[in-house]
């Protein structure tokens, strides 16, 4: 089989689609002949190093760890799936022809290959950093850095319990943010003044990594209530960072739920082959993303 890898940490030149084994279903697993990927941004942090202290990786290692695909494969202890189910989940090394999938759900009606593809990771992280942040119904999270994947899940889930929302993002993105229910303004110079002049900010959550950490807690007026997912530097103003994954079986069920209500819907903004993953990276890490980007095998 095909598969994206990378012999060692760097930039997006050093990902090779190469030919591998193919990986099989152990215990509690599935594998899955692979649709479609998502691109997070976890994938090129991962290449690039970044992790390597706190979640080290074994080089040559494999990119990716959401996928949709059919399932060709059941590992032993496997129940309530059969092969030739069309699911979503999250397993690793998913830039592939074939993954092994550790959490799965079946796909929701109506969804395409592709758009199940950017589910996953989004839905797990939106819904935990919505907890962490301890915002109730009546309250408002301010979300920095909201047309991506996660904040446009966490704008729709958030919306969806009675929070109010507030977005930023580029000016491009504006209406999309509206769409999804949140009050929206820029980034940039005067970003903190644009917000108070929104409303009292509850808890807040930095998805971008954009260097707005004093100022999340300023708004807020305590450091508790902003959680980041993209700032590694958060805890030195004492600011949780939540990088560690949470009950992602637990998360596909509830977004089966969410998308069956027609309750959460994130667009699929570019599509790449496998050949294309550096330019997936590069384009991911680049950001100003509306929804998610996703590998089509």
């Amino acid at each position: 089989m095909k598969r994206v890898s990378f012999a060692e940490f760097g930039g997006p030149d050093f990902l090779h689609l190469e030919g591998a084994e193919e990986p099989h279903a152990g215990p509690g697993q599935i594998r899955i002949a692979v649709r479609a990927a998502g691109v997070n941004p976890v994938d090129w942090r991962i290449r690039e190093g970044q992790f390597q202290k706190v979640r080290p990786v074994v080089l040559p290692a494999g990119v990716g760890q959401d996928a949709s695909g059919v399932v060709d494969e059941v590992g032993e202890g496997v129940e309530g799936v059969e092969v030739g189910d069309h699911v979503f989940g999250r397993g690793s090394s998913t830039y592939a022809e074939f993954a092994v999938l550790s959490a799965w759900a079946r796909m929701p009606e109506g969804l395409t290959f592709e758009e199940a593809a950017g589910y996953p990771s989004v839905v797990e992280t939106a819904l935990r950093i919505i907890r962490q942040a301890g915002v109730q119904p009546g309250q408002t999270l301010l979300v920095s850095g909201a047309s991506g994947g996660v904040g446009s899940a966490v704008l729709q889930i958030a919306r969806d319990r009675g929070i109010t929302v507030i977005g930023t993002a580029g000016a491009a993105n504006q209406d999309y943010l509206r769409s999804l229910g949140a009050l929206a303004t820029t980034y940039g110079e005067g970003w903190a003044e644009r917000v108070r002049q929104l409303g009292h900010v509850d808890g807040a959550l930095d998805l971008a990594g954009s260097g707005v950490i004093r100022e999340l807690v300023e708004l807020t007026g305590d450091p508790q209530k902003v959680i980041s997912i993209a700032d590694l530097g958060a805890p030195e103003h004492g600011v949780r960072y939540s990088g560690v994954t949470g009950n992602v079986p637990e998360a596909l069920a509830e977004a089966v739920g969410l998308i069956a209500r027609g309750k959460l819907h994130i667009p699929v903004e570019k599509s790449y082959t496998l050949a294309e993953a550096a330019a997936a990276h590069i384009d991911s890490r680049a950001g100003h993303t509306r929804g998610r980007r996703v590998i089509v095998v």
